[in-house]
């Protein structure tokens, strides 16, 4: 693996790439750290002092330290992908965008689509963190926002405009550098992070620091190792190809397979349920205070207790089932296969190869929709245990072991390693040279 980074280091256009993609990602970084106009910083640092094992922490780490500076880019590059989702789940349910997908150009279309829905959804995502910091907090993040016109509409340009900055150097990435740009500013996020984390854990945990270092190092291990596996993994569904005879010449005929994935979707269910599951503490915020607003903002907007946890793994299931079955009936496989002259033996083409390919994808997808639920509460399961060995001190919304890197973020990483190092080694296997994926 070394000689085949050495050898990709060697070739002119690929080192650019990855220096391309290294100074993007630098840039990335010093954006985090540009906050917005306004921001009261004693605030800022008092709710986070508050508040280290909560959804605050979970953003700061998926944003890779912008949420916590309450940059110009907090958003990250989230309203784009709840856009990306949103666009996929209506394109089934509306005639007009399924059509258009199928035309020549469609896929601009849609994607041009998705860049005018993300605006709106930064705007809203961008409202929804302040009052969630407001709602934590007790007092305002932004003194003024809400109340005074001018200032509300400068913090709101601002950070959409940093929202989709972000999501043009995600572009910049995929299109000059090498990987999915969007996935690796995610994950060097995450990775920029991390020390930051462990250094909190280790020095500011309520239990023994040896505990939680031997605690995250377990959980590191045994969940890389088991995301690898689920990653991995596919049901080969043989599809058989008739053959075709033109004049003297036979075209055609052979065997080969479907590989549907067990996680077909990656981490986007659980993205998708971590901005699902803060809208009742933002709709209690609305309200009065009361005892019954008070202990939605205490389950839900710090993420505690039983009632989050099972809410959070059963959005996390659902949403899985749902994205998946989308991808699926959109790839119109049952479609391509016929017209290209390939069946699955046993399985009528048409309405009932489709119906096949439906039932074994659901049937997988139980794994890997179980597999993302209990990777999402990893922290709780933590938590509790926490509680068990420890009775006597406070752990409840504090940093622990697993919150160092959270589930969504080991996905995000191993899943973006992998993805970047095939990429890595189809140059290589361009101009000769031995791979190192297997």
């Amino acid at each position: 693996m070394i000689e085949a980074l050495r050898n990709a280091w060697r070739l002119p256009d690929v080192r650019n790439k990855l220096l391309i993609t290294g100074f993007i990602l630098v840039v990335y970084q010093f954006a985090a750290h540009v906050p917005v106009v306004g921001v009261n910083p004693s605030a800022l640092e008092a709710l986070f002092a508050s508040q280290q094992g909560g959804i605050l922490g979970v953003l700061n780490l998926l944003s890779g330290g912008a949420v916590r500076n309450f940059s110009v880019i907090a958003n990250g590059v989230y309203p784009y992908i709840t856009a990306s989702i949103i666009i996929q789940l209506l394109t089934p349910l509306i005639p007009s965008l399924e059509a258009m997908l199928k035309e020549p150009g469609g896929q601009e279309k849609q994607q041009r689509y998705t860049y005018y829905l993300a605006i709106p959804m930064a705007i809203l995502q961008s409202i929804g963190q302040i009052q969630i910091y407001n709602l934590l907090g007790g007092q305002p993040i932004i003194p003024g926002f809400g109340s005074n016109l001018l200032m509300t509409a400068s913090v709101l340009a601002t950070m959409t405009a940093g929202t989709m900055f972000a999501i043009w150097l995600g572009e910049l990435i995929t299109e000059q550098g090498i990987g999915n740009g969007l996935s690796i500013i995610i994950f060097a996020g995450i990775v920029a992070q991390a020390p930051n984390s462990l250094v909190q854990l280790l020095t500011s945990g309520t239990q023994p620091a040896l505990y939680n270092l031997l605690l995250f190092i377990i959980i590191v291990v045994v969940s890389v190792v088991v995301i690898v596996y689920i990653y991995e993994g596919v049901r080969r569904v043989p599809v058989q190809y008739g053959k075709r005879v033109r004049g003297r010449k036979q075209y055609g005929g052979g065997t080969t397979h479907i590989p549907p994935k067990v996680n077909a979707v990656g981490m986007i269910p659980l993205i998708f349920a971590q901005s699902i599951i803060t809208f009742p503490a933002i709709i209690a915020s609305l309200f009065p205070p009361g005892p019954v607003g008070d202990a939605i903002t205490q389950t839900f907007g710090n993420h505690q207790g039983a009632a989050y946890w099972i809410t959070y793994f059963a959005l996390v299931v659902g949403f899985t089932f749902l994205y998946t079955d989308v991808m699926v009936q959109q790839q119109n496989l049952s479609e391509n296969l016929q017209r290209n002259g390939g069946f699955i033996p046993g399985i009528r083409p048409g309405k009932r190869t489709q119906e096949y390919i439906m039932r074994v994808t659901r049937r997988i997808t139980l794994v890997g929709a179980l597999f993302l639920g209990a990777v999402a509460i990893v922290p709780g399961i933590v938590d509790l245990i926490n509680r068990l060995l420890f009775p006597l001190e406070t752990v409840g919304n504090t940093m622990n072991a697993a919150m160092v890197l959270s589930g969504s973020g080991l996905i995000i990483v191993v899943g973006v390693v992998i993805d970047t190092m095939r990429q890595i080694e189809a140059q290589l296997v361009m101009r000769n040279y031995e791979g190192f994926m297997s």
